[in-house]
């Protein structure tokens, strides 16, 4: 069991009273704050370190040297604001809110756990000033704080910080030249340029260019330093200070995963043959104890050059996670299946939103790059771009995660609806699980939202031969616009299919046959569920027929009656918010049928907000692991007898 450190709040205030110049102090402090962003993320089992890095030595100069934020308090109305518009960076700015006693240590211990911290930013939790995660709408968000405190005529200033990347959202360029049209000249943003996207140099996925020059022609004040200069720091932001008649950018120029030297760009480049290995994540054992020494060897450095007496960390304990899963990616068999396809169809091209490594596409990208479409983090632009390359007789596959396609594109994936055309929409990271990155990563709303569009299929594969049928499906079978949902982790168990199965439209599959009631469910994770529960409600006198329906708004009326035809009860288990998904494609069509007479009907789903956690935390939370949902049903068959 390998040992994770924790820097305890005492170590922060001790460090306060040390006679030493501000500069040697805060950067003692950024490098305290990088340590326990390290062992929170490895405690979590995933988290974002480069950015958190890169952005570490700017945000804890804002809250320990510029702000007013922990003089004032953070609920005082006159204090300054501080948020991540990428919102990915979260786990630096827990450390300093923890280093600052604004967090406290039980939930800063907690990362990514369901009564601990959000994987992004969530105004729940003490100190964060705005849910964030879904990128482009920072600005947006500090000018509307920044008009209140006018109108209001309270004090305090607004800094946003923003990714590099995130720049490429269209939503930036709006929030740019409103904030000066409306003269929010308390707002400052400041720019991360670590360089570095998701696992991808900038300049590789589309190239800024000239920022400053950009900019300034929105009517910006505009200065460029070195992010991890202090003295630049200072010295910028005091010029800020002085600047009352425009709204201010800094181009704060960082090294992604600074601080920790195989982590930081470029050597991680270089480690990587060419891509970025510490955007997202939690290292291996060896890298987490390579990082942590480094760390606290250059603490104790600092403080033994300057004759003072070493930080004693505490030691957390902590259980090693178990899997609980398979070698299982539905993923890969969905790139495998394009790379496949693409050799017997040169019509297919592929698009990607920066995501490339998280979708699977790695390997159509290398073989067949001139077919190959990045177009960073644009959603509306990529959608609209594929518009235009299926009325010119190509078929567009379009990728990225389901919860920034469907909602964020949801007007220009309408406008290409409407020009009966044929494209292809990947839904990836789709529904509830993994949950670890919180709400704005988990895609509960997509087959309501694209269940309203005309001739368009909604599909979500069981396992990789089914990914498979279902990828062949769309590109060759289909005669209107395809979605196919894609689960972003490992299957929880293998799911075997009937021999002899193939893909029908509208029709699903029995997986387990009971006698008492019917649940149709679909996707890896909830079959999984479904599957549980069968085996816990068999051994309560209790037999359920579980059906994996692949065909999320279509169902074969015939099929229909034969599969529910035995039963009094039928359930449907849900990926996705309990209303517009199977449940209701299921209940219009058995209504339609006239086949509700005499029969309990029910689904289960995901109610209010979503919950950030485990899986298993997450799940139980919902009342959708196996066992939750075998005492439901248990429960309604008590009540119907």
């Amino acid at each position: 069991m390998i040992k994770i450190k924790i820097i305890p709040r005492e170590a922060f205030n001790q460090l306060q009273e040390m006679d030493i110049d501000k500069y040697a102090k805060m950067s003692l402090i950024a490098d305290m704050c990088r340590a326990n962003t390290l062992s929170a993320v490895k405690l979590a089992g995933s988290g974002h370190l480069g950015s958190s890095f890169s952005a570490m030595d700017i945000v804890s100069w804002l809250y320990y040297q510029e702000m007013n934020t922990l003089h004032e308090g953070i609920h005082s109305q006159n204090r300054d604001i501080y948020f991540s518009s990428k919102g990915h960076d979260v786990p630096g700015l827990y450390s300093i809110l923890y280093s600052a006693g604004i967090i406290p240590k039980e939930k800063f211990l907690k990362l990514r756990r369901i009564d601990g911290l959000d994987g992004h930013p969530h105004i729940s939790i003490p100190g964060i000033e705005a849910n964030s995660g879904s990128l482009g709408m920072g600005i947006s968000k500090a000018k509307g704080m920044a008009f209140a405190k006018n109108l209001l005529k309270r004090s305090g200033r607004l800094f946003v910080l923003t990714g590099d990347g995130e720049l490429q959202e269209g939503q930036i360029y709006e929030a740019l030249q409103s904030t000066v049209h409306q003269k929010l000249n308390n707002l400052n943003v400041i720019v991360d340029h670590n360089k570095v996207q998701s696992d991808k140099p900038v300049c590789e996925i589309i190239d800024l260019r000239d920022l400053e020059t950009k900019f300034r022609a929105f009517g910006w004040y505009v200065e460029r330093c070195d992010g991890h200069d202090f003295r630049q720091l200072e010295q910028v932001l005091a010029r800020f200070r002085e600047i009352n008649d425009k709204p201010k950018i800094l181009i704060a120029d960082t090294i992604k995963g600074k601080g920790v030297s195989f982590m930081e760009h470029p050597n991680s480049l270089k480690d990587g043959n060419g891509l970025y290995q510490w955007h997202s994540g939690a290292p291996d054992d060896i890298s987490f104890l390579t990082a942590q020494d480094e760390l606290f060897t250059r603490i104790h450095h600092a403080l033994s050059n300057k004759g003072l007496p070493s930080i004693a960390a505490q030691e957390i304990s902590h259980e090693k996670k178990s899997s609980g899963v398979t070698s299982e990616y539905v993923s890969d068999a969905f790139g495998e299946s394009l790379v496949h396809l693409a050799a017997e169809r040169d019509d297919i091209v592929v698009l990607d939103a920066d995501l490339a490594a998280d979708c699977h596409l790695r390997e159509f990208e290398k073989k067949y790059p001139d077919r190959f479409i990045e177009n960073g983090i644009a959603e509306q632009d990529m959608v609209s771009m594929a518009g235009g390359l299926a009325i010119q007789g190509l078929l567009p596959v379009v990728n990225t995660f389901g919860a920034f396609l469907a909602s964020r594109a949801n007007e220009q994936i309408y406008n290409n609806t409407s020009e009966n055309t044929r494209i292809i929409y990947v839904c990836h990271y789709a529904g509830l699980i993994p949950a670890g990155p919180g709400l704005s990563h988990q895609s509960l709303r997509d087959i309501s939202l694209f269940s309203a569009l005309p001739n368009t299929e909604i599909i979500q594969p069981a396992n990789a031969t089914e990914t498979r049928m279902v990828v062949d499906y769309c590109i060759n079978h289909a005669k209107g616009n395809c979605v196919i949902r894609v689960v972003i982790g490992p299957s929880p168990r293998h799911l075997n299919l009937p021999a002899g199965y193939r893909l029908r439209p509208g029709v699903g599959a029995t997986l387990r046959e009971g006698k008492d009631a019917v649940l149709f469910a679909y996707g890896p994770v909830m079959l999984h569920e479904a599957l549980e529960a069968a085996e816990i409600l068999e051994n309560n006198g209790l037999t359920l027929t579980v059906i994996n329906m692949p065909w999320l708004n279509r169902v074969d009326p015939s099929w229909l009656k034969g599969a529910v035809d035995a039963y009094s009860s039928v359930y449907v288990l849900e990926d996705h918010a309990i209303v517009g998904g199977l449940g209701n494609t299921i209940l219009n069509k058995m209504a339609q049928l006239q086949m509700l007479d005499h029969r309990r009907f029910g689904i289960f789903g995901i109610q209010g907000m979503p919950a950030w956690g485990t899986p298993s935390e997450v799940l139980h939370f919902h009342g959708l692991s196996g066992p939750d949902l075998a005492k439901s049903i248990i429960k309604d068959h008590e009540v119907k007898a």
